[in-house]
């Protein structure tokens, strides 16, 4: 059985679940404020650079005395990966963050985007009732796992520990649900395990009906997920703008890492209606348990690293064959990047 005959309808899994109150906010694309470049981004803490790094572009441009134009973008909140796609293929927004799968297939179909930066690294989990005496993935053996969909590197993170294990997708039930409804499935029993992004790990953690059986920080040190992309366009009107952009997502980065004040501040101003509109005890959770639950400060771009990410795409059977490197990164960014400077 392969994993696109075996995915379970999400509605039938989800029926009879309890509407567990999970603190999240309606996460609907956010209009358009002004005329500056629009980001698109998920209300998940693998995108907390970008509501960092918006926040201090939008304070230095106050504080400055001069009439010359200033750079300007600003966090647009989208529901899933597969709206923020549509987007960019559209033109609709020029630059947001994205699974760096997806961005190989948006190459793969010619659709002129290129990455540009990472976002973080780790910050998946795969979790566990705490009542349940789930140990290893030998004891889920026929269980129901739920996953954000085929694409998510999260999916390639579970692949990977099944293969440990000796093991593969049709030893289990793979699921596709939305990230938000996972904490309230696993609660309800319908589903008896999730692997996913912060903070819908943590919410369920936090709650205490839920446990960690594994995470990215202890099994995949380099894992790679959200990357800043930009349509090409983009990148032949307004370089600048995108180094600008760039610059500012790695100072955001190290200025996270680099405290642990800055996460307390990020979280503050993540938390808003104006990003990701959540429960700032859930967002200080994930920077508290442990402190590189999530981490920020090192984004480099490393071929090797997405290298691995498409054969392990290969191997799961979402992407079909080799993509080139250059297709789908511009490099130039990172290479000329300073850092900017973060004063929050």
């Amino acid at each position: 059985m392969n994993v696109r005959t075996s995915l379970l309808n999400r509605r039938d899994v989800l029926k009879g679940a309890v509407a567990a109150a999970l603190p999240f906010g309606a996460a609907s694309c956010g209009g358009r404020k002004s005329n500056a470049l629009q980001v698109g981004g998920l209300p998940v803490t693998c995108n907390l650079t970008l509501p960092v790094a918006c926040s201090a572009r939008a304070a230095s441009n106050s504080l400055a005395n001069t009439d010359a134009p200033q750079f300007a973008y600003e966090y647009s909140k989208f529901s899933g990966w597969p709206e923020i796609k549509e987007s960019l293929m559209s033109g609709a927004i020029q630059a947001g963050y994205m699974l760096a799968p997806l961005v190989m297939d948006l190459a793969d179909r010619k659709i002129p985007t290129k990455i540009v930066s990472l976002g973080h690294r780790s910050g998946a989990v795969i979790m566990v009732r705490s009542d349940s005496p789930y140990q290893t993935f030998k004891d889920l053996t026929g269980k129901r796992i739920a996953i954000p969909s085929r694409f998510a590197v999260d999916f390639l993170f579970l692949r990977k520990m099944l293969a440990r294990e000796n093991m593969t997708p049709a030893d289990v039930q793979i699921i596709e649900m939305a990230p938000p409804d996972m904490p309230a499935a696993l609660y309800a029993n319908a589903v008896d395990a999730y692997c996913t992004g912060e903070p819908f790990g943590a919410a369920a953690q936090r709650a205490g009906y839920a446990k960690v059986l594994r995470m990215t920080r202890d099994e995949w040190r380099n894992y790679i997920c959200c990357v800043l992309t930009v349509r090409e366009e983009l990148i032949q009107k307004n370089p600048a703008l995108v180094q600008d952009l760039v610059n500012h997502v790695l100072g955001a980065g190290v200025w996270l890492d680099s405290r642990p004040e800055n996460r307390v501040k990020a979280v503050a101003i993540a938390a808003g209606r104006g990003f990701f509109n959540q429960d700032p005890n859930i967002l200080q959770f994930v920077m508290d348990n442990p402190v590189d639950r999530v981490t920020y400060g090192d984004l480099r771009m490393i071929r090797a690293e997405f290298d691995e990410l498409m054969e392990l795409s290969i191997q799961a059977g979402t992407i079909k064959h080799p993509i080139a490197y250059e297709r789908y990164v511009d490099e130039s960014f990172t290479k000329n990047a300073r850092a900017a400077g973060i004063s929050l």
